[in-house]
């Protein structure tokens, strides 16, 4: 299985799948067994647009049997009582909880002594950088939350060439899109060029 999908709201360019791959394997596996976690708590980082809202959303709505449980999104921008609040309501539940940081760089910096040291003991999880099959994956997924049909040979151009992050990926696939969309075209080799000159530049040499 390389996807999972989720019971989320439609809505053009929003993806509905977890891509499954290098980056994030790990983080999907660690969430079947909630229950070991230091505290039954786990604090899931990543780069930006990686899936981590959508992984929370995965978890928040998995039964107990499935290992899921609670999931606070953009924990780190949550007041620190409050949160901590909900961490002892998850204690004295038995509730496994995810705590999904909105800022995936650096040290989460916690004033409340009492909350630093609970999530200092936390379970620490992290989105990796996708790899060229998960890049292409992820193309057809965005591709596909847009109702853009891309050509069999789509990914195979654009992934050496595009910047190998969750955000670029995104993006990319945004311009084509919206070039296709301005050009009244099928989205085919000219357009895939010309989205990529776009966002890096006419000079890219990986466009040759």
């Amino acid at each position: 299985m390389s996807q999972i999908a989720l019971p989320l709201q439609a809505g053009q360019g929003r993806p509905r799948h977890v891509s499954i791959g290098n980056d994030n394997r790990a983080v999907l596996d660690a969430l079947q067994v909630a229950q070991t976690w230091p505290f039954r708590t786990a604090v899931l980082s990543g780069p930006p647009r990686s899936g981590k809202s959508l992984i929370a959303a995965l978890f928040a709505t998995s039964g107990p049997d499935q290992g899921g449980g609670e999931a606070i999104d953009d924990a780190d921008r949550l007041d620190e009582t409050e949160l901590f609040h909900r961490w002892n309501r998850a204690q004295e539940s038995g509730t496994p909880l995810l705590l999904v940081r909105a800022s995936g760089e650096g040290d989460w910096a916690i004033k409340l002594p009492d909350l630093a040291s609970r999530i200092a003991a936390a379970q620490p999880l992290e989105i990796g950088t996708p790899d060229d099959e998960q890049l292409a994956r992820l193309i057809g997924i965005h591709a596909q939350s847009r109702a853009l049909a891309l050509g069999p040979d789509a990914a195979e151009y654009l992934v050496p060439r595009t910047e190998r992050s969750h955000l670029a990926v995104e993006r990319l696939v945004e311009t084509i899109d919206r070039l296709s969309l301005e050009r009244k075209q099928a989205p085919t080799l000219g357009i895939w060029r010309e989205a990529l000159e776009a966002l890096h530049g006419p000079a890219e040499p990986r466009l040759l």
